[in-house]
C-alpha cells in the first residue's frame, strides 16, 4: 500500500510529527524542557506526542490502522515496538510525571531508538 491509499493522509502527518519529535533528543531539549518554540502561538511536549499516537490508534494496535494512517505490517511493526517503549516509560515513571523526568528515565534511550527505528520506516 503506498502513502496515496492512505485514507487518513492528515493524521498520518500528525503521527508522523510526533515520531519525528520523539526521535529528536535536541527538539525535546530546545522545546520540552527549555520552551523555546519557533512562534508565539506553538506548544510541544511529551504528552502531546503520546496523546496524538493515542489518538491515531496507534498505542492500542498499530495494525489495526494499516490503510488509515499507516501503510505496512512493517510501518505497523515499527510503531508497535515504539508503543511498547512509550507503555514501558509511562508505566515506569508514571503518567502524570514531567518531560524532564521521562527523559531522565533510563528508558528514554529506548524510546527515542525506537522512535527514529519508526521514522526510518515511515520516512526513508
Amino acid at each position: 500500500m503506498s502513502e496515496e491509499q492512505i485514507r487518513l493522509p492528515k493524521m498520518r502527518g500528525e503521527v508522523l510529527s510526533a515520531v519525528r519529535a520523539l526521535a529528536d533528543p535536541e527538539y525535546q531539549k530546545r522545546v520540552w524542557i527549555d520552551k523555546i518554540y519557533p512562534n508565539p502561538d506553538f506548544f510541544d511536549d511529551f504528552t502531546l506526542n503520546v496523546n496524538i499516537l493515542d489518538d491515531a490508534a496507534i498505542l492500542d494496535n498499530p495494525f489495526n490502522v494499516i490503510g488509515y494512517t499507516l501503510a505496512s505490517d512493517q510501518e505497523a511493526e515499527a510503531m508497535k515496538a515504539l508503543s511498547d517503549r512509550l507503555l514501558q516509560i509511562i508505566e515506569e515513571v508514571g503518567s502524570e510525571s514531567t518531560d524532564s523526568a521521562f527523559m531522565a528515565s533510563p528508558l528514554w534511550d529506548g524510546v527515542v531508538q525506537a522512535a527514529k527505528n519508526a521514522l526510518e520506516v515511515m520516512a526513508p
